[in-house]
């Protein structure tokens, strides 16, 4: 597509065309590369669907109207939000080189956040102390060297590292629509993000995140970005769904190594062992992407062809194309349910954040075989240092915990 920014009428077709039930990122980019417009699809498309269903072609698409789309532009606008489009200048570089990059996407706050380098931070909701430690050390070395960090607004990791990288720089990518933040506990956060960074979605407004849009965000994540760090993840952890598509993005994956007895580093370690780079500080991420990074927007360039996504689940309902001229055999799509993210299917869900955990909960929960200072627990624990210590002396007695030098603790086998 010939870069352009376009009018808002112009904007008002995209938006009407790409909420049209079952028409996803591949057959929006193949009805402008046939009718020339969206304006021209949305005439054409009529006749097409009344094709497909006489020669029993493909899958229905339901058009969705005008007032629809007019009610959603007026929402973006009570929002402070914009819609951006694949060829306007301000649409994110990396995010346009991926394939099935958003056609359009709605952001709230700071848009020239999206023209800078970025690098994804990712891991565990379920993440420990030292997790959330080592996440606020990579966002505050890489915000410091000029890079924007990245993340999913998530509990655990993705909310560290955009807490620690707001006066520098924090892009989150939201699963559902601007208005819906998942979990919901993070409405404040996204919120304080849309008044000193920047928040974005390719989902409606109101849309409340399903099962299989974490891994359509998690392509955005890592599209937008040079790099993605993975600090914490277990085998099954959503962290290496975003992992899989900076691969196939011709992105840097890096990981962050943890203790073997650890489940949360399960997964990293197994990145580590198939070919992601190590990531001990903030700099191995700096030098690996510098080169890219200095030549601003066109460093994108420097990457190789990215690779159609290979991801297991299905990413969208979507009406191919090739549909209109061969018959295409489908069934409905198994219903997606989503808990938590990193559980896995038949799993509970993360444990409870919220006042209603005890001290000793909570400790229990953050600790890990690797040991961790007493002051970066209490800080993750949000709990006074003095009744931390004393949950810990209780630990202690009972045997759960074990103290190591320099003031740190380590939970025992």
């Amino acid at each position: 597509m010939t870069a352009r920014r376009l009018s808002d009428k112009e904007k008002l077709d995209w938006l009407q065309l790409i909420r049209c039930e079952n028409i996803g990122p591949r057959t929006f980019r193949a009805l402008i590369q046939r009718y020339g417009d969206a304006g021209a699809a949305l005439r054409a498309l009529p006749e097409l669907i009344r094709q497909v269903i006489r020669e029993g072609k493909g899958r229905p698409v339901k058009l969705a109207s005008r007032e629809s789309a007019l009610r959603e532009w007026e929402q973006a606008q009570k929002f402070s939000a914009r819609f951006i489009a694949l060829p306007e200048p301000d649409y994110p570089p990396g995010l346009r080189a991926i394939d099935s990059p958003p056609p359009l996407i709605a952001v709230r706050g700071d848009v020239e956040l999206l023209r800078k380098p970025m690098v994804a931070l990712v891991g565990s909701r379920n993440a420990s102390a030292s997790g959330l430690a080592m996440t606020e050390r990579l966002a505050l070395g890489l915000g410091a060297a000029g890079h924007v960090v990245v993340s999913g607004l998530a509990r655990g990791v993705d909310a560290a590292a955009h807490k620690a990288s707001l006066a520098t720089g924090a892009v989150g990518v939201l699963a559902g629509g601007l208005d819906r933040p998942y979990p919901p506990e993070n409405l404040a956060l996204l919120d304080e993000m849309a008044e000193r960074g920047a928040v974005l979605s390719e989902m409606p407004f109101g849309y409340e995140p399903r099962g299989r849009d974490f891994p359509r965000r998690n392509r955005i994540v890592s599209g937008l970005s040079l790099a993605t760090v993975v600090v914490e993840a277990a085998r099954r952890s959503g962290s290496l769904i975003t992992a899989r598509f900076a691969v196939e993005q011709g992105r840097e994956v890096f990981a962050v190594p943890g203790s073997p007895l650890d489940p949360r580093a399960e997964g990293t370690n197994d990145l580590i062992r198939d070919g992601a780079l190590l990531c001990a500080r903030a700099q191995d991420v700096i030098d690996a992407v510098a080169p890219l990074a200095a030549r601003g927007a066109t460093g994108y360039d420097l990457l190789f062809e990215p690779e159609p996504a290979s991801y297991d689940g299905k990413l969208w309902d979507e009406w191919d194309w090739a549909d209109v001229q061969k018959p295409v055999a489908h069934s409905p799509a198994a219903p997606f349910v989503v808990e938590d993210e990193d559980a896995a299917p038949g799993e509970p869900p993360s444990p409870a954040t919220g006042d209603e955990e005890g001290a000793l909960e909570k400790i229990l929960r953050l600790l890990g075989p690797a040991p961790v200072a007493v002051d970066d627990l209490a800080r993750a624990c949000g709990c006074a240092v003095r009744d931390i210590r004393l949950a810990l002396q209780e630990l202690e007695i009972d045997g759960r915990i074990e103290r190591q030098g320099g003031d740190r603790v380590a939970l025992i086998g």
